[in-house]
């Protein structure tokens, strides 16, 4: 990667979190050029393990999410290891001086710390709650009515998704909040106090595409609607070969596609004079949802998945078809211009990682391996904190850091 897709180079940021939200927060950050360095404990913290894991051991989830930033093992639980994290995130430097974190309990340095050693540093604290009491992606997903609008219209049971929504979309809110307290820095001279609470990005989230307000106005929540598109005309269609995919019309062109291409013009423009509808507008082709799938569903059920790929991509239909996992990666593979390519992951090997998604003049940046546990400790300590190698070896003896270790390895 060139130093003109750099953009954050010379921003330093020390971040001690664990888990998803704030490392992938500095993860997107590193992806622009800022020089992360991420503290764990020796041996790792509670996310050092997390699944999945590779045939050798090593946690992809850690990889993952580390990867371009620099290691360090300190415990910061101890006196002098303490001391050693508030020097590195109150670094002199115009572009240091920045705390990411979602530490929890007394040892966790707090703002007021900060501040006191480095009067304009900027300290961004990742929480589950605003009042300080602990919670995750599942536990508030839980909470804002999301499982409940989820799955088919048969069950009454919440149903859970799997990616964590809140966790991802808080990281970004996480580095969007670093680069404005970066530029207020710049103009005023002034740090930042800056808290993020999961519990409050995802009532955010939900309240932004208007779910709360709609509960209310209606007097209770939303039914289920099974793979249907809310609002809109999109839902799943079955090929002759038992595939499925997913299939869209948001707009009055997108419908007009749909129904050219399937030869089905003359059957909705006769629904419409039956029904009184007019099915270019996306509110009658949502209240007519289960009518339209009907018509269009034996088409698809006709001919297999080849067949249909090409009839609807030549006519500029919005679709996808349903991969799994094993199949995305092969796609991602296959696609040239994927975020998606080989890396070499030391300690794990060859394996298909994901580089920085936003394109800049075009282009995007390849993935940098994550460090090994605790890799640049020592370089890090003297670079940063001016430490002398007699130092950092009368440190490593008294187990308040650790400059060895495998990334996200298991001990055997």
């Amino acid at each position: 990667m060139t130093p003109s897709l750099q953009p954050l180079s010379g921003l330093h940021i020390v971040e001690g979190a664990s888990f998803v939200a704030a490392p992938s927060a500095g993860l997107a950050l590193a992806q622009l050029g800022a020089d992360v360095i991420r503290v764990d404990p020796p041996g790792g913290g509670s996310d050092f393990l997390r699944w999945p894991l590779s045939p050798s051991g090593d946690s992809l989830f850690w990889t993952g999410l580390n990867k371009g930033k620099r290691s360090v093992t300190i415990d910061h639980r101890s006196d002098r290891g303490r001391e050693l994290l508030l020097a590195l995130a109150t670094a002199p430097g115009e572009g240091a001086g920045i705390f990411l974190d979602n530490m929890v309990g007394r040892h966790r340095p707090s703002y007021e710390e900060l501040r006191a050693r480095r009067e304009d540093v900027i300290h961004v604290h990742l929480q589950g709650r605003s009042d300080g009491s602990p919670a995750v992606d599942y536990t508030i997903n839980a909470e804002v009515g999301v499982p409940q609008m989820t799955g088919p219209q048969s069950t009454e049971q919440p149903v859970n998704h799997v990616l964590p929504a809140w966790d991802l979309l808080s990281g970004m809110v996480a580095a969007s909040g670093i680069l404005a307290a970066v530029l207020h820095r710049e103009r005023e001279g002034q740090g930042a106090k800056l808290e993020l609470a999961l519990a409050d990005v995802a009532l955010a989230g939900v309240g932004t595409m208007g779910w709360l307000a709609e509960a209310e106005l209606r007097g209770g929540p939303r039914a289920r609607q099974g793979n249907h598109m809310y609002g809109s005309f999109g839902v799943d269609f079955e090929t002759s070969d038992g595939r499925r995919l997913m299939v869209v019309a948001l707009t009055e062109g997108q419908w007009r596609a749909l129904r050219e291409v399937t030869e089905t013009g003359a059957v909705f423009a006769a629904l419409e004079r039956v029904l009184g509808a007019d099915l270019n507008q996306e509110s009658d082709r949502y209240r007519l949802r289960e009518t339209i799938a009907a018509v269009l569903r034996p088409w698809f059920a006709q001919r297999d998945l080849g067949t249909v790929r090409g009839l609807l991509d030549r006519a500029r239909v919005l679709w996808s078809p349903y991969l799994d996992m094993a199949e995305a990666a092969r796609a991602a593979r296959a696609d040239k211009t994927s975020v998606a390519v080989e890396m070499d992951q030391p300690g794990i090997g060859s394996l298909l990682a994901t580089g920085r998604p936003l394109r800049w003049d075009g282009d995007g940046a390849p993935p940098v391996p994550a460090p090994r546990l605790g890799e640049h400790t020592e370089a890090v300590l003297s670079d940063v904190l001016g430490l002398s190698p007699g130092e950092i070896g009368r440190l490593h003896d008294a187990g308040v850091i650790d400059a060895g270790g495998n990334a996200g390895h298991v001990p055997r």
